[in-house]
């Protein structure tokens, strides 16, 4: 549910000049002031949970104000983004839409994995901030832990961000649900929103090209179906932007 391998290869392409320089300011531009603001989430993160909420989205906007304005990249969104507890889908092409959740979202709870919890203050933050951490191969007990911790998530009305393809996959790419998004499904009996992302074609690459990437909001899925037809209407719903 979380992104913990590498991503597939892409077909490689000769660089643009234009779309190598770009991306070098890019590159430059945003991770040196990445650097401020998890600095700034440390320190907001003993003042309270909001303050920390305020930083986090703050450095999704910039991260869209450095793809706006250096990389050429422009954001359209078709619908509404949830802000109400329930699991939102994503289709997870790039990094893209696991940086910009912040930016679309008021208070998204992620489901990161364990071991970034472990990196000394990060780690810290990252909990208090609130997320679903995903311990793998830990058994029945891990299980119990995770749902809980999104059932109280949810609770405070917060939208719980999945990847239910389980890693980033290149563009095009159709490959079935992780068999745990069914099982979180079930267990938290709450709507699922599937969400459309085409960031991929623009953004996988290490030299980014000028675009508009896409965020299509599918219908409501209500909790209780059985689990072919809600894996069938999830796997639709997100590929949909798939030319």
């Amino acid at each position: 549910m979380t992104d913990d391998r590498p991503a597939p290869a892409v077909a490689q392409v000769p660089a643009n000049p234009l779309d190598v320089a770009r991306s070098l300011v890019f590159y430059a531009a945003f991770y040196l002031g990445t650097v401020g603001y998890v600095t700034g989430s440390f320190l907001a993160s003993f003042v309270g949970e909001e303050p920390l909420r305020r930083v986090v989205r703050g450095w999704s906007q910039y991260h869209r104000f450095c793809a706006r304005w250096l990389l050429g990249i422009r954001v359209r969104l078709e619908g509404t983004m949830p802000e109400d507890g329930v699991l939102v889908a994503l289709k997870h092409e790039s990094f893209f839409e696991a940086i910009d959740l912040p930016a679309q979202m008021q208070r998204p709870a992620p489901f990161p994995k364990a071991e970034l919890t472990e990196i000394p203050g990060w780690g810290w933050a990252l909990r208090r901030y609130g997320a679903v951490v995903v311990e793998r191969g830990e058994g029945a007990k891990a299980l119990r832990a995770m749902v809980s911790s999104a059932r109280g998530l949810a609770a405070q009305g917060r939208p719980l961000a999945i990847f239910p393809e389980g890693t980033r996959v290149p563009t095009g790419a159709q490959p079935p649900l992780q068999s745990g998004f069914a099982g979180l499904y079930k267990l938290l009996a709450l709507p699922v929103v599937p969400v459309a992302v085409d960031s991929g074609r623009l953004y996988h690459r290490r030299w980014k090209k000028p675009g508009t990437i896409t965020l299509r909001v599918g219908q409501r899925i209500e909790p209780g179906l059985a689990r072919e037809e809600v894996e069938a209407r999830v796997h639709a719903a997100i590929n949909a932007l798939n030319r």
